[in-house]
């Protein structure tokens, strides 16, 4: 590729914005995002973005840009040296008649019942703020924009959809966009085997990491992405222009806690 024509994939089109909302993770904190939205994209920007933070839903990419605050950190998990633990091994044994299809993102009313009663059930449970998503919010949030990268992984137990994973397959690995399951199958642990089985898809496609979204130190939400090793951890949101500089991140007390369902 000519340096030309890969300048232009880093540098497409775009409106970009930002908004104001509550912080999800900090009490009393305020949230500013910075949107970039984009008709046309490849995955070369989708992985150069992936790979210094930033993070997809429908046409937009996005990342914080929150004053005086610099809490949200970016994980990926190193798939190449991964170890299972001897629980995920159990979880994975748990769902071998789980049958899993890969296919292009997709809106039916079966998408939509799943993913308001898994919803509704973390409003009750954890206090998530919540209301019913239409049709028209969950195709610009996680149809619209996946292009020829964005996938979603369909888990089913007895032929009934109870799981929707939803990905980036990049060109070095496999990004998490949103994740939600039947909360009425707790045995299967189905948010943490979404997240095995995108480790075995990075394995299997010869990809390197699997981008994981946020940590937030102290944020009980995140807890469970210490239970994924080995890790890696971004400093900052990096311009497309700047290199990103991942580290080695080691949880102070790894393992100690009983681990919750997958939130990203």
């Amino acid at each position: 590729m000519h340096d030309k024509e890969h300048k232009e994939l880093l540098n497409p089109q775009s409106t970009d914005f930002m908004d104001d909302n509550p912080c999800s993770y900090i009490p009393g904190k305020i949230t500013r995002m910075n949107y970039k939205q984009v008709d046309v994209v490849s995955s070369t920007f989708a992985t150069a973005v992936a790979n210094r933070g930033w993070r997809r839903f429908g046409k937009n990419f996005v990342y914080p840009v929150c004053f005086s605050c610099t809490a949200c950190k970016s994980m990926r998990i190193d798939v190449k040296n991964y170890k299972y633990s001897k629980s995920q091994r159990k979880t994975i044994n748990k769902n071998e008649d789980t049958y899993i299809k890969i296919q292009e993102p997709n809106i039916t009313q079966e998408h939509l019942n799943l993913y308001n009663k898994y919803h509704n059930y973390k409003a009750k449970l954890d206090g998530w703020k919540h209301q019913n998503m239409s049709s028209q919010e969950y195709f610009e949030n996680f149809v619209d924009g996946a292009h020829d990268f964005g996938k979603e992984l369909l888990y089913y137990i007895d032929g009934k959809l109870v799981c929707v994973d939803l990905v980036d397959i990049l060109d070095d690995g496999v990004s998490s966009v949103y994740c939600y399951y039947d909360p009425e199958y707790p045995k299967f642990s189905l948010g943490t085997y979404s997240l095995l089985y995108e480790i075995k898809l990075a394995e299997n496609l010869g990809l390197d990491w699997v981008y994981l979204g946020y940590w937030v130190e102290g944020c009980s939400s995140f807890e469970y992405k210490e239970n994924f090793q080995p890790m890696e951890i971004l400093e900052g949101f990096p311009r497309v222009s700047e290199k990103p500089e991942w580290k080695k991140w080691v949880p102070s007390n790894p393992y100690t806690h009983t681990p919750k369902e997958p939130k990203i």
